[in-house]
């Protein structure tokens, strides 16, 4: 197992890290690296720049209109992306509906959906959760019934994330109640605008609407939305899944935050208090070692060996990581943590001025959203059983 980086592969890096340099919107990137409120326009615009360069699908192969880069190729340009300050790319999209569309959509579906994903003209929402259907999946009860050539949808999704800007929202629908409950659901593409949907914020602690509902009353959709068979979304849904949670651990976010943990405990004098620093060290010492997890990963590909199916572990050490050095950052700023008021952080308040470190704002609203990624994309419970049963044997 080789985990050095070739020549080539540090020559590709150096050609990213200058793109991104030379591209990236420095007003944005300012943002990112002090946890400020990105708008809409942020996301989109950073998405329409790597999609005119062709680089919004990275992980797309060529024949997908992608750059057909391997998988150490994409890791190193996830990595600038995340060190230079980039946004996370929005990964409804590209990240997670695309390889299903490419895997198992037709011809026609491919040519008329993958265009608008690679540009980032097009804003896709994830219609996967219910009340009472998170975890356990496959016990959702969003209904879609065949009336000729078109499906008819009434139910109900939940925690739609930035489903508040979606045009499109790909979800899971039931269309049998017959035999076990994960085969009689499918996969259906429901344009937003549609008759019947109605799209409710849900407003969190932090002021933001991150999350939404989203009600389907008597919505038509085009049979020829239908991905793949009818009754087989299950097995399709399984093939997003491990997209999303392997990007959840998103480790090159994780080593930025460290050093932005690190500006934080000096700036507020607590970095050379020992048993801070101690905490931060062995929050260091296992990034160091998602990152060595991820190498290997990379490393069995490049050698064309099987890799471990270790997306639900990479989704639990990530997020638990997430969670820690977001209550590090509190810890370190005190009370200093707790505003969060949308007017004072634009007007500049806590040094938010051109040359000047944001070091505090907004801590203790990235604490409590954090709280989440241990539930999303399948909850860590449910994912240590996974790892038990498919890893250990």
């Amino acid at each position: 197992m080789d985990l050095a980086f070739t020549p080539e592969e540090l020559a590709f890096r150096e050609e990213i890290r200058a793109w991104v340099k030379a591209n990236l919107p420095a007003d944005i990137s300012q943002k990112v690296h002090s946890a400020m409120r990105l708008t809409r326009d942020d996301m989109q615009r950073w998405a329409k720049i790597l999609g005119k360069k062709g680089w919004l699908g990275w992980g797309w192969p060529e024949q997908f209109g992608g750059p057909g880069w391997n998988a150490v190729q994409k890791h190193l340009f996830e990595e600038e992306c995340a060190l230079a300050g980039a946004p996370r790319v929005v990964p409804f999209g590209p990240v997670m509906v695309a390889p299903v569309i490419m895997a198992f959509g037709n011809a026609e579906q491919q040519k008329r959906f993958l265009p608008g994903i690679a540009s980032g003209e097009v804003w896709w929402s994830q219609g996967y959760s219910e009340p009472g259907s998170g975890s356990d999946l496959a016990s959702l009860k969003t209904r879609a019934e065949r009336v000729g050539d078109k499906y008819i949808v009434n139910g109900q999704k939940t925690w739609t994330t930035l489903g508040q800007y979606g045009e499109w929202i790909f979800c899971l629908v039931r269309t049998s109640n017959e035999g076990k409950p994960q085969t009689g659901i499918s996969f259906l593409l429901i344009d937003m605008k549609t008759p019947g949907i109605t799209v409710r914020p849900i407003k969190l602690l932090d002021g933001e609407c991150e999350v939404n509902e989203v009600w389907f009353d008597n919505v038509e959709v085009p049979a020829e939305n239908l991905i793949g068979e009818e009754n087989k979304g299950w097995n399709y849904a399984k093939h997003l899944l491990a997209h999303e949670r392997t990007n959840i651990a998103d480790v090159n976010r994780a080593k930025r935050e460290l050093e932005r943990l690190k500006r934080i405990a000096k700036t507020e004098g607590v970095y050379d208090d020992m048993r801070f620093r101690d905490e931060i060290s062995k929050l260091e010492v296992d990034i160091v070692a998602l990152e060595m997890l991820v190498l290997r990963v990379l490393s069995a590909e490049k050698s064309g060996k099987n890799s471990l199916d270790i997306a639900g572990l990479l989704k639990i050490r990530g997020s638990e990581i997430q969670q820690r050095y977001s209550e590090l950052m509190m810890l370190a700023a005190g009370p200093y943590s707790l505003p969060f008021i949308f007017e004072a952080m634009d007007a500049g308040w806590q040094g938010n001025f051109p040359g000047q470190e944001v070091s505090n704002a907004p801590l203790a609203a990235n604490y409590f959203n954090m709280r989440k990624t241990t539930i999303y994309g399948g909850s860590n419970e449910v994912q240590r059983n996974i790892v038990a049963q498919t890893v250990l044997g």
